[in-house]
């Protein structure tokens, strides 16, 4: 999937693999105890979070990867930690499901948070 068609944050995980929905209902979590469950929409066919106009963070699952759209700054201030996975432009992706670190990942959240650093845009 490039872009969903989902309606809605909800309906998401019915459009993804099934080996990879345990991690992305991670992701979606440590997302909402970042942000929230009102701070939580579909934008860019992705779930994303923050600002309704200008969503700060968002993921989604590419055809080879799991991807977090968290911004070049984050990658920045984190990228010597993020062992395995790869960096784009403003985001992180992870090939493998199971080395995502979920603990690194709630910081880098958290630090998108607090300085409203956009990676979806």
């Amino acid at each position: 999937m490039v872009q969903s068609k989902a309606a809605s944050v909800d309906d998401f995980p019915e459009e993804v693999e099934p080996d990879r929905r345990p991690a992305l209902d991670r992701l979606r979590a440590v997302c909402i105890d970042a942000f929230g469950a009102d701070h939580e929409r579909m934008a860019y066919g992705m779930p994303a979070y923050g600002d309704p106009k200008s969503p700060w963070i968002a993921f989604n699952s590419q055809k080879q990867y799991v991807a977090l759209y968290a911004g070049q700054g984050a990658i920045e201030r984190f990228g010597d930690r993020l062992v395995g996975a790869s960096c784009g432009k403003g985001c992180i992706r992870w090939r493998k499901p199971e080395a995502m670190d979920f603990a690194l990942i709630a910081e880098i959240v958290r630090y998108v948070k607090a300085h409203k650093a956009s990676g979806c845009a």
